[in-house]
């Protein structure tokens, strides 16, 4: 899990985690909403109301947003007119990271050999998660097969929404607990997204080590690691 292959696709100054930014958007609006973050790069926001929950669609760059953009964008969740120049500002200022054309399709394999990564998402999601994380995962490419000490097990790409597990861990000598606790690890960068101390951006934060030791098997899972290095 280096933190130097996580596919982080913008290098903004500030970075919300996209259920961090729901809530937010939630308490400061002060109604339901139903959030969908886009690549759409000809409509950066919709909103339609239904059943009194607005539904909105936002493009995915608005998770590095400052909080006078963010004022803009609540402004006009309320039914406020605003000339929204500072949003407007910010799209321009950051079009280089915006997409054109639509993300790779991922193919995803998540039943391996032993391992079927779907399940363990499914109730660590449900364990840990409250349901809300909704990344997609897979198994990732096969490759010579190197010690685990010198490969990275996991990653989380933001740009595709995808968790990979190194298809090394597929195998009966692994334990079901280490690989989920794999899997939990990078469920954590899909929850936290990238947190800022100071100038430096901190994918293993302080917040983000804490609830990693939440893990039941953490302590088990550590020991097995360090066993097999």
């Amino acid at each position: 899990m280096d933190a130097a292959t996580l596919n982080y696709s913008l290098n903004l100054s500030f970075s919300f985690s996209e259920s961090a930014f729901k809530h937010c958007l939630e308490e400061r609006v002060g109604r339901p909403i139903s959030l969908v973050f886009t690549e759409n790069s000809t409509t950066m926001l919709s909103v339609r109301k239904r059943d009194d929950v607005l539904r909105i669609r936002l493009h995915r760059l608005f998770l590095h947003a400052d909080n006078e953009v963010l004022d803009e964008i609540v402004s006009y969740l309320q039914g406020n007119s605003r000339q929204m120049t500072r949003f407007r500002k910010f799209v321009r200022d950051n079009r280089e990271h915006i997409q054109t054309g639509p993300p790779n399709k991922v193919s995803l394999r998540t039943q391996g050999r032993i391992h079927n990564l779907r399940e363990l998402f499914n109730a660590l999601n449900t364990e840990y998660f409250g349901g809300l994380i909704n990344a997609e995962i897979t198994w990732g490419s096969r490759s010579p097969r190197y010690s685990v000490r010198k490969r990275t097990l996991g990653s989380f790409s933001e740009r595709s929404n995808t968790i990979r597990i190194n298809p090394v861990l597929d195998k009966k000598t692994v334990p079901r607990y280490y690989i989920a606790f794999v899997v939990y690890h990078e469920m954590l960068h899909a929850a936290i997204g990238i947190a800022r101390v100071g100038n430096k951006r901190s994918v293993h934060s302080r917040e983000f080590r804490r609830r990693e030791k939440l893990f039941r098997d953490w302590e088990r899972a550590i020991a097995w690691e360090r066993g097999s290095a």
